[in-house]
């Protein structure tokens, strides 16, 4: 744990916080809880449905860190702890969201709920008693960029202007209603309004947080391993899935759209500035990404194939990926973007904040632990079917 005499960055001493952290449980919850457990001395209400990613944390309760974090099973659907829970607090987290894209055109309804309807109590209790909110959002809400509805020979296409993604100024351009892909983005946008606009009429103090596909070990699942078997994880973890079962990566409509890419440590860097300088997080929307880690699909698969097969120490396929159509894989009404590249001049400027990891060294680390991790798993799986 760090001294108790940590400063922010304007040299104020920093006071132990306590924090309600909705969805702790998660990808992004367990690395962040880490962060502040091994390195502040801040406490952490830890809330979530499941807990096996922060269990390390939790077990035995005679631990060290017993008396600063405590796990309280919970749905924030319908349980009237909530409200108590985040009045306890200085500080309210929400990392709760269903943000898996196979569902968005698939289970729309359950999407639009889980991120604007389920987020509204929360919403609604920090602004009612004063507590601080940082809510994550998704750099889904920018949409298509202005620059895919030119001609595809027109030189404008490579001007940042018409592609690089600002909180401030961007637009956010979704396709027509009949592509429910976009009903995670549309929900996330709209809960992003509401907050601010309770900052604006009621003085709620606020971040907003733009995550560009943060990446790491912890990420997602894999299908019939530790997710259900019918279940699609985001690109990186199907990418994953595949390369440990051996079978070809699946490149919907060509791999052509392009991606940024975050190593998980480097963007929790960056949220432990935001919990620990409010003066210069508050009322800001920060995009949280790795505009030097950019990508097609195509070139991320290629790249996982590479690296995964210097962890493996496992020779690649023959035949290492196949081109599937947007429909094959999920489902009709599937649209997408086709770049994603973050502006981060608003968070370099207020926390003086970079990226520092490299694509090659994220994904060596992430699929070390993903071949350490799941490939017995998956080869006694696969023998047990087959025999």
């Amino acid at each position: 744990m760090a001294s108790a005499t940590r400063v922010d960055l304007d040299g104020n001493p920093i006071k132990p916080l306590t924090i309600c952290m909705i969805g702790a449980g998660g990808f992004i919850g367990s690395h962040l809880c880490e962060k502040l457990i091994h390195e502040t001395p801040h406490k952490i209400l830890a809330l979530d449905v499941y807990n096996d990613k922060i269990r390390h944390l939790l077990e035995p309760e005679t631990s060290e860190y017993a008396d600063r974090i405590q796990f309280h099973r919970l749905n924030i659907k319908h349980d009237s702890r909530l409200e108590g829970l985040i009045k306890m607090a200085d500080l309210t987290i929400n990392l709760a969201a269903i943000c898996t894209p196979a569902d968005y055109n698939t289970r729309p309804l359950d999407t639009i709920y889980s991120n604007f309807i389920d987020a509204l109590p929360v919403v609604k209790y920090c602004s009612e008693n004063n507590k601080r909110l940082i809510h994550f959002s998704t750099c889904e809400v920018y949409g298509k960029t202005i620059g895919s509805f030119l001609p595809k020979d027109s030189p404008l296409r490579q001007d940042p202007e018409y592609y690089v993604l600002k909180e401030d100024t961007s637009p956010c351009i979704f396709g027509a209603i009949d592509k429910q892909r976009w009903s995670y983005a549309c929900a996330k946008q709209l809960i992003e309004r509401l907050i601010y606009a309770e900052g604006a009429e009621n003085g709620l103090e606020f971040t907003i947080v733009r995550p560009f596909n943060w990446i790491g070990p912890r990420m997602d699942f894999i299908p019939g391993i530790d997710g259900p078997s019918e279940g699609v994880p985001r690109v990186l973890a199907c990418f994953s899935n595949n390369l440990l079962r051996r079978e070809p990566l699946k490149l919907v409509d060509g791999g052509e759209s392009q991606r940024t890419f975050i190593y998980i440590k480097d963007a929790i860097e960056a949220v432990l500035l935001m919990i620990e300088n409010p003066a210069r997080a508050n009322g800001h929307i920060f995009n949280v990404g790795n505009p030097n880690n950019e990508v097609t699909v195509r070139q991320l698969a290629e790249m996982m194939t590479e690296v995964y097969s210097k962890v493996s120490g496992e020779p690649p396929i023959d035949s290492p990926t196949v081109d599937v159509t947007s429909k094959e894989f999920y489902g009709v009404g599937y649209d997408d973007s086709d770049k994603r590249i973050p502006d981060m001049t608003i968070i370099n400027t207020q926390l003086g904040w970079n990226p520092k990891t490299s694509l090659w060294d994220l994904l060596e680390s992430t699929l070390t632990y993903q071949h350490r991790t799941y490939a017995e798993a998956i080869k006694k799986a696969i023998a047990k079917s087959t025999s």
